[in-house]
């Protein structure tokens, strides 16, 4: 949905530059377009018509402000009702919806939804969250007395996670389990319970009387709703059968990241009426963010997240290692493969390049599909798969290695020779790139780009608009 919306859109702007209005007509094109990229991306219908209702309602006859096109100002209107809409209001009803631990404690939090939703991880990082945003002292159990191991994961992601775990076992029932896990968490002064709830392959009623039954006996203050973010038109079924039967208080959105962001945000949120508190934005432990509708629809239209890109680089990267690496860089010398390979691991640690790329504005990210962000994820770790091979001293003196030592570093890699070669002749290029740069020699190069382009500023990276 976010490539498909995005690139509508930025079609749209460059057909109505120069119009000075927005028209009946030129806002029934746009509209269209905007239709048809919700619709692919499987949010319902009743949710797609009537945003397309109030975006026209708002948009037509709006003059356009200063600098703007008719073509930007309705992309601006589209956010704000994007926003609007998963967020369930406007101004100050936009804040963020975290969980509510107003009550005597322990807090009872009860995880519901299907199987294959990402309930069991989604507890863990919920406890992690808690502990490490909320400093609450925390305790998981299961009710799923019916997947296999379903007790064990959530016992080891408990244990990542920092928090507590209740053992509990199939031949239980869930209410007892959940009985007995609340006084525990009575008995030992724990803030806050996160109850774990069986899921089916579809909805049916066993399920659905055995959650109630379990909702009634232990009275959560929230109960959130976890559904998978890639199933489209399902989830909101899905989202219709557990409205009725509980009284959801949030949704927790899983597996963000995928490729169809922003279908089941939308059309959950409109179904249940329940705010979208959390989503979950990788596999790690710590991939649960608080939900964001501004952010989350700047994505979809193809703004980016810069934001959450600043929030990951703080969090994960080496500032005094980063800083080290900025003077080598200034200074023009010393900048070795060994220092190639910290900036690899670095990367990684922020959940590698297609990670940092989904958060840039589509016009920086330009048109890489993604089979090119797996040709380039699987070209990094070929190349450090290589630069491992090697030694210490060749890492740090890249001139030493030489046939013999080529051939070592490509069996240890298991790669041809020529990928050695190639990775050598890369580094060299950017060594003699680093040194042009030395003393001023970066506002040189642009400067000279510049006059080629007739001072016109910098040459378009390929991608880009």
């Amino acid at each position: 949905m976010a490539s498909a919306l995005s690139d509508k859109l930025s079609r749209i702007v460059k057909e109505m530059r120069g119009q000075a209005r927005i028209t009946e007509s030129n806002v029934t094109d746009m509209l269209r377009e905007v239709r048809m990229a919700l619709l692919e991306a499987d949010v319902a219908l009743p949710v797609v018509r009537d945003f397309i209702a109030k975006v026209k309602e708002k948009a037509l006859g709006q003059d356009v402000v200063g600098s703007l096109t008719p073509g930007q100002a309705l992309v601006a209107v589209v956010n704000r009702e994007l926003v609007a809409t998963m967020s369930g209001g406007e101004g100050d009803q936009r804040a963020l919806h975290d969980i509510n631990l107003a009550a005597q404690p322990p807090a009872v939090v009860l995880m519901a939804g299907l199987q294959g939703a990402g309930k069991t991880t989604t507890t863990a990082k919920l406890a992690k969250h808690l502990i490490e945003k909320r400093k609450k002292k925390v305790l998981t159990v299961s009710g799923d007395v019916y997947r296999p191991a379903a007790i064990e994961q959530l016992k080891t992601v408990t244990a990542q996670a920092g928090a507590d775990w209740f053992p509990s076992s199939p031949d239980q029932k869930p209410v007892d389990i959940a009985l007995a896990a609340l006084d525990h968490a009575r008995k030992h002064h724990f803030d806050v319970l996160l109850v774990d709830t069986a899921g089916r392959l579809a909805i049916d009623e066993a399920l659905m009387a055995e959650i109630k039954a379990l909702h009634a006996a232990i009275k959560p203050v929230e109960t959130l709703f976890v559904v998978d973010a890639m199933q489209g038109q399902d989830a909101v079924n899905t989202a219709k059968a557990f409205k009725e039967a509980l009284p959801l208080t949030g949704i927790v959105l899983t597996k963000t990241d995928g490729d169809s962001r922003g279908g089941a945000a939308l059309s959950v949120r409109h179904i249940t009426g329940v705010p979208i508190k959390f989503a979950g934005v990788s596999e790690k432990i710590d991939g649960l963010e608080a939900f964001d509708a501004e952010r989350h629809a700047g994505r979809i239209l193809g703004m980016g997240d810069i934001l959450a890109l600043v929030e990951q680089v703080t969090a994960n990267v080496d500032m005094a290692a980063a800083q080290k690496l900025a003077a080598k860089v200034k200074s023009g010398d010393g900048f070795d493969l060994q220092d190639f390979l910290e900036q690899i691991r670095q990367m990684k640690n922020m959940g590698g390049l297609s990670s940092l790329m989904d958060k840039l504005p589509s016009q920086l990210a330009g048109k890489a599909t993604g089979a090119d962000m797996d040709r380039a994820e699987k070209d990094i770790k070929r190349k450090e798969g290589i630069i491992c091979s090697m030694t210490p001293l060749e890492r740090r003196k890249p001139d030493l290695i030489k046939a013999t030592r080529k051939r070592r570093i490509a069996a240890g890699a298991g790669v041809h020779v020529q990928e050695v070669n190639r990775l050598l002749k890369e580094f060299d290029q950017m060594q003699g790139m680093m040194k042009k740069m030395k003393g001023g020699g970066l506002m040189k190069m642009m400067k000279r780009m510049g006059a080629m382009k007739g001072m016109g500023g910098m040459p378009k990276l390929p991608g880009m608009g």
